[in-house]
């Protein structure tokens, strides 16, 4: 039997990040595929849930201060700026 590396609490924030991030994709596709992007729909509701998971992720990373909010608000209005730009999304 292979035996995992002992992580400490920042790989394990991190691995565990990638792998909500990992779900939150794969709600997307479901929900595309699906054609279920309506309201109240299960993949909606898996969605939402996905979204959850990654924001609690979000919150814990700067709990531990691997970034702060200024920084992830910082890039979220270059990102906004850019899909101004590139999308019709705002």
């Amino acid at each position: 039997m292979i035996q995992m590396k002992n992580l400490d609490a920042r790989q394990q924030l991190l691995i565990v990040t990638m792998e909500e991030c990992g779900e939150l994709i794969q709600a997307c596709s479901k929900a595309l595929r699906r054609g279920e992007l309506y309201e109240n729909s299960d993949s909606q509701q898996n969605l939402k849930e996905e979204v959850g998971d990654v924001y609690t992720m979000i919150d814990l990373l700067v709990e531990w201060d691997v970034l702060s909010w200024d920084e992830i608000e910082a890039r979220r209005n270059k990102k906004r700026e850019k899909l101004k730009r590139w999308s019709d999304l705002i």
